[in-house]
């Protein structure tokens, strides 16, 4: 039997944490909130724009990665564009990694190396370009083999950054505070206990 594919997003969200992307995963909790419902507005005005092609899915089983490239820019070597909110005007470790991921799609598919990408924050109008070195490939094929040894009978730790949590769509099945009331010892850092 086939591997289910990876999409190449979840990435992004596991990276993030990894008891986020167990929640969306096992129990499909994304619910309709107002960063999807805006940014999926954001991606269906940005891809009216000419000179890209836009929204393009691509699968490989031997990555075991699915996804859509926001943009693919095609002036010169290939470019794949991933679009982010971004309202801090930067991005992160597991945009990047994102980001690995559909250029590592794009080279299965094009069978030749794709070593950037960009990353354009709508907040900021910026587009930074990133380059995608061994480690980001290493981390993308390490992680995949993380999140398939994931079960739903496994409940990750929560994450020792409490202010992930803040806006997390997951939170109200996460409920790191409650944790932290019944269950001190399942929490991970003393910074939880400002959140109290």
């Amino acid at each position: 039997m086939t591997e289910e594919l990876i999409n190449v997003s979840d990435l992004n969200q596991f990276r993030y944490c990894p008891r986020r992307y167990w929640y969306l995963h096992f129990f499909d909790t994304q619910g309709r909130n107002y960063e999807r419902i805006d940014g999926k507005a954001m991606h269906d005005a940005k891809s009216r724009r000419g000179g890209w092609i836009n929204e393009m899915y691509l699968e490989d089983e031997e990555l075991g990665l699915k996804g859509r490239i926001d943009v693919l820019e095609l002036d010169g070597k290939p470019i794949p564009i991933e679009r982010k909110r971004a309202e801090s005007g930067q991005y992160y470790r597991n945009d990047e990694l994102q980001l690995a991921g559909y250029c590592l799609l794009l080279e299965a598919q094009l069978d030749e190396p794709v070593r950037e990408g960009a990353i354009y924050l709508y907040e900021t109008d910026q587009r930074m370009h990133i380059r995608i070195t061994d480690d980001h490939r290493d981390a993308v094929e390490a992680q995949i083999q993380m999140m398939r040894s994931m079960s739903a009978d496994t409940v990750p730790p929560i994450i020792d950054n409490p202010s992930k949590c803040d806006a997390c769509s997951t939170r109200d099945y996460c409920m790191p505070q409650e944790t932290l009331t019944l269950e001190p010892d399942r929490m991970p850092d003393v910074a939880w206990e400002e959140y109290v």
